[in-house]
């Protein structure tokens, strides 16, 4: 269950806003096409990745040998609001259109055969 505390500490740091912009903008990602689009290491991804799915924010699930996130079904009525307001700035906001720009751009992106 998603704390109060836990999300907004989650929400502090501006990598995990970044990475929860682009799962509320494409519903689901693989560690793969977040790393290309943050332009960050894979491990540290991957380690802001285990915070938020630490705090109940995202759910995984596995396709063979990728693992595919997305904001977590669960999240209460209060986090799916706050996700909601911020829309619009992540929208207009220019660093989160770079993230945008470079997933856009990826080559080979994981083909999605059974996403939930």
């Amino acid at each position: 269950m998603v704390t109060e505390a836990d999300f907004f500490d989650a929400f502090s740091d501006e990598t995990r806003r970044r990475i929860l912009a682009l799962l509320a903008q494409e519903g689901e990602l693989c560690v793969c096409e977040l790393h290309y689009a943050l332009d960050m290491p894979q491990p540290k991804v991957s380690r802001h990745l285990s915070v938020l799915r630490d705090t109940g924010m995202l759910s995984m699930r596995r396709d063979g040998t990728w693992i595919y996130y997305q904001l977590a079904p669960e999240m209460p009525e209060w986090g799916k609001a706050v996700f909601a307001a911020l829309q619009g700035v992540w929208q207009s906001d220019a660093a989160r259109q770079l993230d945008n720009q470079r997933l856009l751009t990826m080559d080979n992106r994981p083909a999605r055969c059974c996403a939930s």
